[in-house]
């Protein structure tokens, strides 16, 4: 995918050698607070017995000196006190921070506004687009390298999916799965689906096999589109699908050959036939109609277990995602946006999309990302917003020298995930004037964005008040991510430099603090926790470990429980032992991620308990490309000759996730995936020691 190798700094491969610093760092870590607190009590002691006495001394001023004097004496009172609790550095901090908090505050309520006023009038994300279109519907919507579509297009576009689908019976509630590439009629046919009110679960096109009909049958599709480049992995698992799924075939270039597998056995219908007869000026007048509160789309996620599920987006929640993020970094409207990220993740699909849907905005998109291409597309287009993930960043600023470097309109980027490590050289060498960092859940609400350039950091919490937008760092187990709850069985805040798992309290009817969760129920209810700082009150967990400093700005940490990121996605650790369990005929497996320098998140390793070694490894990498996406595939492959259980007959995941892959120091056979022979090969001593210097392509 990517045509640039890895540049750079970055962590070192995770082994036994490396965690002992790590565990010294987070006991001196428990010692701080534990000194944080007697102080904090000390402060508190001080200050409860200054007060009568402060008191004391204002009230005689106050009778014999009079009124001027005793509000003087106040005054004076006050400020010692102050100095007390909360201190003198809270003030320094209050200062220095103000104006950082009172941009994101005016920003935050221009967000509430926007969306109170679009809830008054129960408007839907096809309303306001309708809106846009009227106003400027021969201004370019979207831009690909092969398409200019019009904001007028695509309205038609989107009318024409509409009328098919309201004429086949199709109305408010049912859910029609949508498996497409980065392209115009992407946008445009989710969201004619969403003008008669049905729900679109948009589906990760890398997906295969049990991982593909999973996201089918759990978004409880009724139908599903499919672009004609996925023809075969549909038809794969077609027959064990629900016999009521009905299926719509795609053609994504109108020149090329049509293939008939499927059509013309009955099993899918031709939809480019069916959108040419159509009406395209106006939906048909009997077509139900979606309110402000109702499910938009699915967007799939990892979670920390088990396969993708489908979190609920609702045209509110749409609303808040692409206004929060347009108001808080200053976006302006006839800005040109450049995202090469996938349109069925909430990053490009309705954070970056939603700048044209909803505020009249052009976004240029890509099918496939190209290191080398980013910026000489954001010349060609003119863009002056881009969008990246880490990795992205990463693989930009690898590429060699080029004019288009600096010769280009962007005045700021976007995204999630680039290390500190590489932003100074990247703004540096690209001249960016602003990096938007942003952090969140799809299905969550603790959602964070640094407005002020401040390197490394992925968001803030205002130390003046804290309140205003109530999300947390809480005391927690580190590794397993769970909550540790004091005497009265309550959550505890961190404090600055404490690694603690990331919450956001959760609001009823408030846009920015509910929780949606996911379209199973049961899947929901562990993301959230109970009697958080007071009995009865609750919030979104999100298994992020993070840390803040004394300025309250916060910097992500690792994740918690079985899950771990690679190449901008979440992989299930469970999911993949699952699917390699049934390939190496049920043996035992472990899927962990270990640390590779220089590149982002963490790279997939495998464990299989096999002492007589009968796992073929030359047929494995090919059985594993097809069963799996391809950023859950294992970098490592480890065979065990013997394994450890706990005490409840659990594998034991931490001790080997220590020791990492290491040759030198690991006596069971070793195997890495080659990219240049698209297979396993031994891991060798003079390989690990490439892959250390960062010589080796992942």
């Amino acid at each position: 995918m990517n045509d640039a190798v890895a540049p750079g700094q970055g962590p070192t491969a995770l082994n036994s050698t490396q965690v002992t610093p790590k565990e010294v760092q987070i006991s001196m870590g428990q010692d701080n607070a534990n000194a944080r607190e007697k102080s904090n009590c000390r402060s508190w002691l001080l200050l409860g017995l200054l007060v009568p006495v402060v008191a004391a001394i204002v009230t005689v001023v106050w009778y014999y000196e009079g009124t001027w004097y005793g509000l003087a004496a106040l005054y004076l009172g006050l400020m010692v006190l102050l100095v007390i609790k909360p201190g003198w550095r809270w003030f320094y901090i209050a200062a220095v921070t103000g104006p950082r908090d009172t941009v994101a505050l005016i920003a935050y309520i221009r967000v509430l506004l926007f969306i109170k006023r679009l809830e008054r009038k129960n408007l839907n994300v096809g309303d306001v687009f309708e809106a846009t279109v009227a106003r400027q519907p021969d201004k370019l919507a979207i831009v690909s390298e092969s398409q200019k579509w019009t904001f007028r297009q695509l309205n038609e576009h989107a009318n024409r999916v509409a009328n098919v689908f309201h004429s086949h019976g199709y109305k408010k509630g049912d859910v029609v799965g949508l498996l497409l590439e980065n392209r115009a009629e992407f946008v445009g046919t989710w969201l004619g689906l969403s003008k008669i009110g049905v729900i679109t679960p948009l589906i990760n096109t890398n997906l295969r096999g049990a991982s593909l009909q999973h996201s089918i049958k759990v978004g409880n599709c009724t139908a599903l589109i499919y672009g004609v480049s996925y023809r075969s992995a549909v038809m794969d698992i077609a027959k064990d699908l629900p016999a009521h799924v009905a299926l719509y075939q795609f053609n994504d270039e109108t020149t090329a050959a049509v293939p008939t597998e499927g059509l013309a056995q009955g099993l899918a219908q031709q939809l480019n036939t069916l959108l040419e007869s159509a009406p395209k000026d106006k939906v048909a007048a009997g077509a139900s109609r979606a309110d402000h509160q109702d499910k938009l789309v699915y967007i799939y996620t990892s979670g920390t277990t088990g396969l993708p599920k489908a979190a609920v987006i609702t045209h509110s929640r749409y609303f808040f995602i692409a206004a929060g993020i347009h108001y808080t970094l200053g976006f302006r409207d006839n800005d040109v946006f450049y995202t090469p990220l996938p349109l069925y993740h909430t990053a490009g699909g309705t954070m970056t999309m939603g700048q044209a849907l909803l505020f009249g905005s052009t976004v240029v998109i890509r099918k496939k990302f190209s290191a080398s291409g980013y910026f000489a597309d954001c010349a060609r287009f003119h863009c002056t917003v881009g969008q990246y993930i880490g990795e992205m960043a990463r693989y930009v600023l690898a590429t060699p020298d080029a004019p288009h470097d600096r010769q280009h309109q962007v005045r700021m980027v976007f995204g999630n995930g680039l290390r500190p490590q590489i932003w100074k050289q990247f703004v540096e060498r690209f001249k960016i004037a602003k990096v938007g960092e942003f952090y969140g859940a799809t299905e969550g609400n603790a959602n964070i964005i640094n407005n002020d350039n401040t390197v490394g950091a992925i968001g803030f919490v205002s130390r003046i008040l804290p309140q205003v937008y109530p999300i947390s760092i809480i005391r927690a187990d580190l590794h397993t991510g769970e909550p540790i709850r004091n005497e009265k069985g309550l959550c505890e805040l961190c404090a600055p430099h404490e690694p603690g798992v990331f919450i956001g309290k959760i609001v009823k009817g408030n846009p920015s603090r509910e929780f949606l969760g996911y379209v199973d129920t049961k899947a929901s209810s562990k993301k959230v926790v109970y009697d958080v700082f007071s009995k009865g009150d609750k919030a979104f967990i999100s298994g992020d470990l993070l840390v803040t400093d004394e300025y309250g700005y916060l910097y992500f940490k690792d994740r918690t429980g079985d899950t771990f990121r690679w190449k901008g996605e979440n992989v299930s650790t469970s999911e993949v032992e699952a699917v390699l369990s049934n390939l190496v005929n049920y043996k035992d497996t472990i899927v962990y991620g270990v640390f590779i320098p220089q590149t982002e998140g963490r790279a997939g390793m495998a464990a299989i308990y096999d002492p007589t070694r009968e796992v073929d490894v030359s047929k494995l990498g090919t059985a594993l490309a097809s069963a799996v996406p391809s950023y859950a595939r294992p970098q490592f492959l480890r065979f065990l000759r013997r394994i450890d259980l706990t005490g409840t007959f659990k594998l034991r995941k931490v001790e080997l996730q220590q020791q990492g892959y290491n040759p030198a120091t690991i006596e069971d056979e070793l195997f890495y995936y080659s990219q240049d022979n698209g297979c396993y090969v031994p891991l060798t001593q003079p390989i690990y020691d490439q892959i250390q210097r960062a010589e080796l392509r992942f």
